[in-house]
């Protein structure tokens, strides 16, 4: 047991000695089993004010929420429930949350509400997707939104009035399962899979703490021995995960949103030699309609004779080469120079792809 105590003292000792611009791998992985789980559930919002909704679902959850409390309705009445409005509650459990702890929780309107400001979340069950109740929601929304609306029909409409949120809203009923203690290893998963990166995570680890002890299973996965006691584990992935290492560069990528005029460009991205010009063709057409008579003793009839007149000028357009091994700054620069707009830049980057003068992975999304 000393053993072991000298081990974690020379490894926390000596786990802040790397250098600070590496990353930890903390920052860099996740441990596999360690993970928050979705939660999800139907409930009723009420004491809104006339922003509810008249749906026969709704009513129908009114109705057996009543008699939930003892309170039946006669058979045919319709209830005025302009002020409850029926939502889908979720909420995120964090990995090893205990009973009576509390989380954040989200709730949305399903039907035709207007907005749920001011309203009050009844008791509402969340269940996880074993069908069973971790937790238990309930409490006053705070919704940032809002909508109003004139009688011609006019509305206005600022952020969303049919979201809103409950800070601690959830109080944790039942604790999920953890792996966490189980079996011989431990296992890290990159949050970006890379094998150069999980050829050096496992180097690390194994450095630091002796050979064999981290092998790596794939582009993703690192698995490391670790002791089987709960109280030794928790201090040696504590020591573990603050180890740094100088991830590997991602892969040169550029990036393309057609929907927004984005354009992300990697800093490995390289350009072969290559030549571009861009321009476009102004068309201008013009109608001149004229009226032709004929002669005052000739026969015939008077009629409209069409005249168009159709201009094409080629925009002012400027040719510039890439030379070999171009940079990102010396792309973004030449780029500029000829005042390309977004969507330009969009063209001659496909293009440059289509002739392979890019080094890199062109992504449109």
């Amino acid at each position: 047991m000393k053993l072991i105590q000298s081990l974690f003292v020379v490894l926390l000792s000596g786990a802040f000695c790397l250098p600070a611009s590496a990353a930890r791998i903390k920052d860099l992985t996740s441990v596999q089993g360690v993970r928050s789980n979705q939660l999800v559930g139907y409930g009723l919002v009420v004491g809104l004010p006339g922003t509810g909704e008249q749906s026969p679902f709704t009513e129908q959850s009114f109705r057996t929420m009543l008699s939930n409390f003892g309170i039946n309705m006669p058979p045919g009445m319709k209830s005025q429930i302009k002020n409850v409005a029926a939502v889908a509650v979720h909420a995120e459990l964090p990995a090893f949350s205990k009973p009576g702890q509390t989380i954040d929780i989200t709730v949305s309107s399903m039907g035709s509400a207007k907005g749920l400001r001011g309203g009050t979340l009844l008791q509402t069950f969340l269940k996880g997707l074993d069908g069973n109740v971790y937790a238990v929601a309930q409490g006053s929304l705070i919704v940032s939104g809002l909508g109003a609306e004139g009688a011609d029909g006019s509305k206005i409409l600022v952020n969303t009035p049919t979201v809103g949120r409950i800070p601690n809203g959830a109080t944790v009923e039942r604790e999920v399962p953890s792996p966490f203690a189980d079996g011989d290893f431990i296992t890290f998963n990159l949050n970006s899979s890379d094998f150069t990166t999980a050829k050096t995570l496992a180097e690390t680890i194994n450095n630091f703490i002796g050979p064999g002890t981290a092998q790596s299973l794939d582009a993703s996965s690192v698995q490391v021995r670790a002791p089987r006691d709960i109280d030794q584990r928790v201090s040696y992935l504590s020591t573990l995960e603050n180890l740094t290492l100088e991830p590997a560069s991602q892969s040169a990528k550029i990036i393309i949103n057609s929907r927004t005029g984005t354009i992300v460009i990697g800093k490995d991205v390289r350009l072969f030699p290559a030549a571009v010009t861009h321009g476009g063709l102004t068309v201008t057409i013009a109608e001149n309609p004229t009226v032709v008579q004929p002669n005052v003793l000739a026969g015939g009839d008077t009629a409209v004779e069409q005249n168009s007149i159709i201009d094409v000028r080629p925009d002012q357009s400027r040719m510039f080469k890439f030379d070999p091994g171009t940079t990102l700054d010396d792309l973004v620069s030449t780029i500029n120079a000829v005042g390309a707009a977004p969507g330009d830049l969009m063209a001659i980057l496909e293009a440059l792809k289509e002739a392979g003068a890019i080094h890199g992975e062109l992504v449109v999304i």
